[in-house]
């Protein structure tokens, strides 16, 4: 799958842009702030109908105007499809691909599969259980609908039920709506718990593999284990044993949404004793398998954004990566970089073609 031409309307910085794209490797750079990764925000939301940045659409308005537009042409299979996002602040988000608008944002998600790298990816070692829900659930949700629809609904009847369990401070609970939410958390949460589960037995062989290419010969032992409440119990009994503690607590107290994933290196967890070295080669690896992931499931490369990762990254990792290109592990790559020398010399000396953009006050340009 290929980004052949991106159009930006009202976009953060943007007034208006229409840019092509012809090879493989695609390089934006500029100083801090001009908006490179304004970009890929938008190429992000191609993919996903949000931002990687922000849960306000509204925030991605330019100052002073009401809506804005980004729209893509994807190549795929030979075959050109014209894909549109656009929001305004006085009626609702609408995804287009061709003519045939989407009745729901969700059914858009993994039609057209990305992969993002950025500097605060490191929050999923140091941040909450559901930044790493997060990760599961969006990877999962890209190669497996009916995954991403059950997530849909669990969460739907999670909320309800929390509401009425709020209620029950100022008045009698009904325990029959209590149990019909929680049948209905059953069927969406036993399904949820088993992908994951099942998921995570084909994942880790492929992280695994990427780990160690990243780290040479140091032997070290990787590995993502999955806790949930779920773990060997009845989901429906769990609801009923905890329904007096829900009560007092006004919310569900069990359940796939407490689920975590657990980073470990050795028998440790890696937040705890990784070193900078060892937790970024971590998460590259999650990512490159997350790639791997869905170029299995869809039998296609999905797009790979990187954002600013070469400043973040020591020179022996930055070359591991390149290498990758090299030898056409990924498919269309869209690079942010503050240090136009340093992506410029990196893929000269690797002989890989790559165009080249410089961005200026909101405006880019080719580099001849």
């Amino acid at each position: 799958m290929y980004l052949r031409k991106l159009s930006l309307f009202n976009f953060k910085n943007y007034e208006e842009g229409h840019y092509s794209f012809d090879n493989k490797v695609n390089c934006f750079l500029g100083k801090n702030g001009v908006g490179k990764t304004n970009i890929l925000d938008a190429i992000y939301y191609l993919g996903f109908t949000k931002s990687f940045l922000s849960s306000s659409d509204s925030l991605h308005i330019r100052h002073g105007e009401s809506n804005f537009v980004v729209r893509g042409q994807f190549e795929i299979n030979n075959d050109l499809q014209e894909v549109a996002c656009s929001y305004s602040n006085n009626s609702r988000k609408i995804i287009r691909v061709g003519e045939d608008e989407a009745d729901k944002l969700s059914n858009h998600i993994g039609k057209f599969p990305m992969v993002l790298i950025a500097p605060n990816d490191i929050e999923l070692i140091w941040g909450s259980g559901d930044l790493r829900r997060r990760f599961f659930d969006s990877l999962i949700s890209q190669i497996d609908k009916t995954y991403l629809e059950n997530l849909i609904a669990y969460n739907h009847q999670l909320r309800q039920r929390n509401s009425l369990l709020r209620l029950a401070g100022h008045s009698q609970i009904d325990f029959d709506l209590l149990y019909t939410y929680d049948q209905k958390l059953t069927e969406a949460g036993t399904y949820i718990h088993l992908k994951r589960a099942e998921f995570l037995n084909t994942y880790l062989p492929l992280f695994e593999k990427h780990y160690a290419f990243l780290c040479g010969e140091s032997g070290e032992e990787v590995n993502v284990s999955y806790r949930s409440d779920c773990a060997g119990a009845d989901l429906n009994e769990l609801l009923k044993q905890n329904v007096n503690r829900d009560i007092a607590l006004q919310r569900t107290s069990a359940g796939i949404h407490r689920d975590d994933f657990i980073f470990m290196l050795g028998d440790y967890e890696l937040r705890k004793i990784g070193s900078q070295g060892q937790q970024k080669s971590f998460l590259i690896a999650m990512k490159l398998a997350e790639f791997q992931s869905i170029e299995l499931a869809k039998r296609a490369k999905p797009l790979l954004l990187l954002d600013d990762i070469f400043d973040k990254l020591d020179d022996e990792r930055i070359h591991k990566l390149v290498s990758l290109v090299v030898d056409d592990t990924f498919g269309q790559l869209f690079i942010t970089d503050a240090r136009p020398d340093r992506s410029q010399g990196l893929l000269k000396e690797a002989g890989v073609g790559a165009e080249l953009f410089m961005i200026e006050k909101g405006n880019l340009t080719e580099v001849i």
